[in-house]
């Protein structure tokens, strides 16, 4: 009988498959020939067979599989994996192996509530790995992974083959030590085994501590890998050892090396006055900053005067932070390095040394600062006559927090009123402007928390968006789109660092309307751009105020693209612009900084920068841009839980926020907080999963549970380490 051609791995699983024992426990008349049996064997075969197209009777042969019974549920399987696009049928009745579906490679993340999903490395869709199939894989880890055969209706799921490439071999966790052993108990969503630590690599570390641990060997065959310890970073539920674990979790600095802040500290905050000849001098305009109450880092400020034609002149002016740090000093490698300034619940972690984003380039009052600055000329109704990008030299008469300026917006009395209520009216046209081009309204609910001089959260509160939030919004976003499309919109335009916002993909929108629909709302998922994004605002309008609007706003933020850095333009859907970038916060961004280098460069008349070192920079950026977010959420999530263990046993109203197999989470309508319901603790019935339609279901009883569903929950468990609080259901509204 032809086989084709088999690689010697292929042929071996056929060779032990035909042996005696294995022959006779797969022929029919021994035992009765299980379909999941045959499911696994023909999805291990078709991963390592490389020849020609193969028969239903071939690979019965090679399997050892026999009888009528065997050999229509091998045609089945076949037919199946066809359907799904695992095999692929050609010619008629022969099969092979999709090409994407042998093996792939690509990055593991971690996939909420277990397990892990593999984001390949050719775009495709994502692969879900479980936590047995994981085989010493760490999340960040890029990993060849192979593929199971799909089912039907079933996401694709795969198992590591390979690690190729570590990324990191340092872990955070908490000590357990024991007489003659310890291990570093890991959060199994970064890493699925702890780490065994032996006693002479303790390091003076003791039980409960905080530690890093470095992983020094982990034997092909041994469970655990083992450890050292390389730093304490202090006792459990010590506020700043969890928030360095926090930071070292997702491979972020917790500290500034000693050395890069000595040469921060030699360079001088005076400004000669070669200086400032060089630069427009904006000294005499009314100058003001706004900012958070508690920021030291002031990179934006505002000016404003009247021309004598009756039209605005608007400067925009930001701490031009590139004239202090150079491409060859230890300054810029740290920045390039770091790429954000990172935001957790009680602290920042700054790009910059201290010295120069809280004193040199801060934009402080009554103080003169060098800036790169847009000034725009505009008429009365906002719109831009004229504009230029230059280096100018400015004095803030004023530090405005939020508050005082948003105090001056609804009052109309205060300092500086003429110039805040005349540029929150110019806002305001702005962002009428924006909408109406089909801008998106992404306004989400932020939790901040009031805390302790220990770090102990004592309140929650929300983070709201006034008039004064958005006045210093809409002139940003106008100064970064000013500069985009200064260097994009050239005939032939030159490298540049763009901001891009991809259209959403039309499946995630298809799904978001069907989701919406159960709530009665309606979505059009078809169309112009601007139709759809219209149809999105008309949505988020719609849910303001309702039990579902948390809800809704985090179901449509996910269906959209992320944004990130590319020298690739291809515009930004949500914010509806052709060109946009990010110029205005060079103090915490690092993208920013290119941008102001990538300015002055083609100010010089000089040749179009290197793309793939741009590229090279832009990715990075964007990866560390995502990891400083991930620290931000888990930071929000560890005060959570200590704010709410002091609540255990209270009840609280909520609402079913997602739905999975092992339990339900549900976010309190007091706080945001989200905890878990665990599928378990539902013992009136035995509850199934619906993935199409975001339910659990009782079999006998028909009991539903699904998104947006109103529910009274009792805290119940509470725990810090895993950043984790768990529910119990009271009752269903």
């Amino acid at each position: 009988m032809k086989r084709g051609k088999k690689s010697n791995k292929a042929f071996s699983i056929g060779k032990k498959a035909m042996r005696p024992k294995n022959k006779n426990r797969k022929h029919e008349s021994a035992v009765s020939v299980r379909k999941k049996e045959i499911i696994n064997d023909i999805s291990k075969y078709f991963s390592e067979y490389q020849g020609d197209p193969v028969s239903y009777k071939d690979v019965a042969a090679t399997l050892g599989y026999s009888g009528m019974t065997a050999r229509q549920q091998i045609i089945d399987v076949l037919q199946e994996f066809a359907a799904t696009g695992y095999l692929i049928e050609s010619p008629v009745g022969k099969y092979r192996l999709n090409p994407r579906m042998g093996s792939i490679v690509g990055v593991i993340t971690a996939k909420r509530g277990g397990g892990a999903i593999l984001v390949p490395e050719d775009g495709g869709d994502e692969i879900i790995i479980s936590d047995r199939n994981l085989n010493k894989a760490a999340v960040g880890d890029t990993v060849k992974v192979r593929l199971f055969a799909r089912r039907q209706g079933k996401e694709q799921e795969g198992e590591v083959m390979e690690v190729l490439k570590r990324e990191r071999d340092t872990f955070v966790g908490k000590l357990n030590v024991k007489e003659n052993y310890a291990f570093l108990l890991v959060d199994n969503r970064i890493l699925g085994n702890d780490i065994f630590v032996p006693i002479d690599k303790l390091n003076g570390a003791k039980d409960g501590d905080k530690a890093i641990v470095k992983i020094i060997d982990w034997a092909e065959k041994g469970r655990n890998p083992v450890g050292e310890v390389t730093v304490v970073l202090g006792s459990s539920g010590d506020n700043n050892a969890e928030m360095h674990a926090i930071l070292v979790e997702f491979g972020l600095p917790y500290s500034y090396p000693a050395e890069v802040e000595a040469y921060a500290d030699t360079i001088p905050d005076e400004i000669s006055s070669e200086e400032i000849a060089k630069r427009l001098d904006c000294r005499d305009i009314p100058t003001f900053t706004i900012d958070p109450r508690d920021a030291k880092d002031f990179d934006d400020a505002l000016s404003i005067r009247k021309l004598d034609n009756g039209n605005w002149e608007v400067g925009v002016h930001i701490a031009d932070v590139t004239h202090y740090v150079h491409l060859d000093d230890c300054i810029e490698q740290e920045a390039v390095s770091r790429a954000t300034s990172v935001y957790l619940v009680d602290r920042t972690i700054p790009m910059l040394p201290e010295r120069l984003c809280n004193k040199v380039c801060s934009l402080r009052p009554d103080e003169e600062k060098l800036c790169y600055s847009v000034m725009f000329e505009m008429d009365d109704n906002a719109k831009v006559i004229k504009y230029q990008i230059v280096h100018t030299v400015i004095k803030s008469d004023r530090r405005f927090t939020y508050e005082d300026a948003q105090s001056v917006i609804e009052t109309k009395e205060g300092d500086m009123k003429d110039e805040i209520l005349t540029l929150d009216r110019l806002a305001k046209k702005l962002r009428e402007d924006r909408f109406k081009n089909g801008a998106i309204a992404f306004e989400r609910t932020e939790v901040r928390f009031e805390i302790d001089e220990t770090g102990k959260p004592i309140d929650v509160y929300f983070k709201e968006s006034k008039d004064a939030n958005k006045l210093i919004e809409e002139f940003m976003l106008l100064a970064n789109r000013t500069v985009a499309e200064h260097i994009g919109g050239q005939k032939n335009p030159k490298t540049f660092v763009y901001r891009v916002h991809d259209n959403p993909d039309p499946d995630k929108l298809n799904n978001l309307s069907q989701f919406i629909s159960r709530f009665g709302y309606k979505l059009n998922t078809t169309g112009k751009n601007k139709e759809v994004s219209t149809s999105i605002n008309n949505l988020l309008d719609k849910v303001q105020g309702t039990r579902e609007q948390n809800l809704i706003e985090t179901i449509t933020i996910r269906s959209m693209a992320k944004a990130i850095y590319s020298t690739d333009n291809v515009g930004h859907y949500g914010l509806s612009f052709d060109y946009y970038t990010h110029f205005t916060s060079p103090i915490r961004r690092y993208p920013d900084m290119m941008v102001h280098r990538l300015l002055d460069r083609y100010a010089r008349g000089e040749k179009s920068a290197d793309k793939l070192l741009f590229d090279d920079l832009c990715d990075h950026s964007s990866k560390m841009e995502q990891l400083a977010a991930n620290a931000e959420r888990a930071s929000i999530k560890y005060k959570q839980v200590e704010y709410m263990k002091e609540r255990l046993g209270q009840i609280y109203d909520g609402v079913i926020s997602g739905v999975t197999e092992w339990g339900i989470y549900v976010e309190l309508a007091q706080n945001k907080c989200e905890g878990m319901i665990p599928i378990r603790e539902l013992d009136d019935d035995y509850y199934v999963f619906d993935e199409k339609n975001y339910c659990i279901t009782g079999r006998r009883k028909g009991k539903k549970f699904q998104l947006g569903d109103e529910v009274v929950v009792k805290i119940a468990r509470a725990d810090l380490d895993k950043k984790q609080l768990d529910f119990a259901l009271v009752e269903k509204k």
